[in-house]
């Protein structure tokens, strides 16, 4: 592929895997969970948004028909093309701070969205690029995507941040918008692998925070030998904002940013069989 479009690269990410890394966000998503932390990456194609308040007519956007040169912010684009090479630049600039990471834990890069596996030909050449330069490499995915590709992805990278977010299929339908059949089907085969797994679930309060849901997903997990960890990432509702701003209904305002409280027995749960924390 000779470009992928991309809408943000992080620095100095600390919450994307082990270390100090740079988290590199790819656009486009065949999922559409409800609480999306960042709507703004489901579309694969750049998104250009224009806000009428910041608009002061200066006509400069009639001049250059984009709104990358606007003074006030009203108009702008969300995503930009970007070659390989020109990533792996951005990347390699941070190379300092992964030689940094403290704790034993290898900093690096980590490929997320969106789902990176959605631009998965451009992946899997920085993957290799990386591998080239020595750079430790995590591809933070929903596993709704294409088996043998995943499987070509998390050989060539150092870890797998695997997102699992119910076990009952009708309920990832109505909140996610597709089946968890692919999702469930995709981790029994990296659990065939040496990959090296780390599981991230939402807890949403109300969603999926209760009990039964959450000891099914244990039980599916629990004897999968390649898990290094488990992420339980609390809901917050910052992200209503964004929706706004992309001109989207935000359909979980009601549910407010507290943590589930449920969680510190969710986090017992998994304790028993893994390490577990709360947050990425």
């Amino acid at each position: 592929m000779e470009k992928a479009v991309i809408y943000n690269i992080m620095r100095y990410s600390v919450h994307d895997g082990p270390g100090i890394r740079t988290t590199v966000f790819f656009k486009g998503c065949l999922l559409s969970c409800k609480w999306c932390h960042n709507p703004e990456s489901l579309s694969p194609e750049p998104l250009r948004i224009f806000n009428e308040k910041k608009c002061i007519k200066c006509g400069r956007c009639a001049i250059t028909d984009s709104g990358d040169n606007c003074p006030t912010g009203a108009r702008e684009t969300i995503g930009y093309k970007i070659t390989a090479s020109e990533l792996m630049l951005e990347i390699n600039k941070d190379r300092p701070f992964y030689e940094q990471s403290t704790g034993g834990a290898a900093g690096g890069v980590t490929f997320s969205g969106g789902e990176p596996l959605y631009q998965a030909e451009f992946l899997l050449e920085v993957l290799a690029q990386c591998k080239e330069d020595r750079i430790n490499t995590a591809i933070d995915t929903s596993g709704f995507c294409d088996t043998e590709t995943m499987l070509q992805a998390a050989e060539a990278a150092n870890y797998v941040l695997y997102d699992i977010k119910f076990m009952d299929s009708e309920k990832h339908k109505k909140y996610c918008g597709a089946s968890n059949d692919r999702i469930l089907n995709n981790l029994r085969r990296l659990a065939e692998t040496q990959a090296k797994l780390l599981i991230r679930i939402p807890v949403i309060p109300g969603i999926n925070d209760d009990i039964p849901e959450m000891t099914g997903i244990y039980e599916f997990i629990k004897d999968i030998k390649n898990i290094e960890a488990v992420h339980l990432l609390p809901y917050h509702n910052i992200q209503a904002g964004k929706y706004e701003k992309i001109g989207k209904h935000y359909e979980l305002s009601a549910i407010s940013g507290d943590e589930s409280p449920n969680m510190d027995e969710i986090q017992k749960l998994f304790n028993t069989q893994f390490r577990t924390k709360v947050g990425g």
